[in-house]
């Protein structure tokens, strides 16, 4: 079981901190099942960049980045190193602990 924090730039939000996390599900499906915005404009199949996230903390507990992750991550807005997409970032079988920061979505305009 994991224990995922979601961090925001977005003024006005604050940190949530989810426990009990199983193996499995995505960043995305997981910010999505608790009520937390993140934007999905391809629906979660790895076709854009706005459910870009920063993972500030256990990446070796998430699926590796793979070439055409890395190719959308070029096209989403302030990538840094810790950059990642929410629907490529599933959790990987075991637990620990996780930290995001989500992108101000108040940037982008429906889904």
């Amino acid at each position: 079981m994991y224990t995922i924090q979601f961090n925001f730039e977005q003024a006005g939000q604050k940190s949530v901190t989810l426990t009990g996390v199983k193996a499995g599900q995505s960043l995305l499906e997981i910010a999505l099942d608790n009520n937390i915005e993140l934007h999905h404009n391809c629906g979660g199949v790895c076709a854009c960049s706005t459910c870009h996230l920063y993972v500030n903390k256990g990446e070796d507990f998430l699926e590796p980045i793979s070439d055409k992750e890395e190719d959308f991550i070029d096209r989403a807005v302030n990538p840094r190193l810790n950059s990642r997409l929410g629907c490529q970032c599933a959790l990987l079988v075991g637990s620990g602990q996780i930290e995001v920061t989500l992108p101000d979505q108040s940037q982008f305009l429906g889904e």
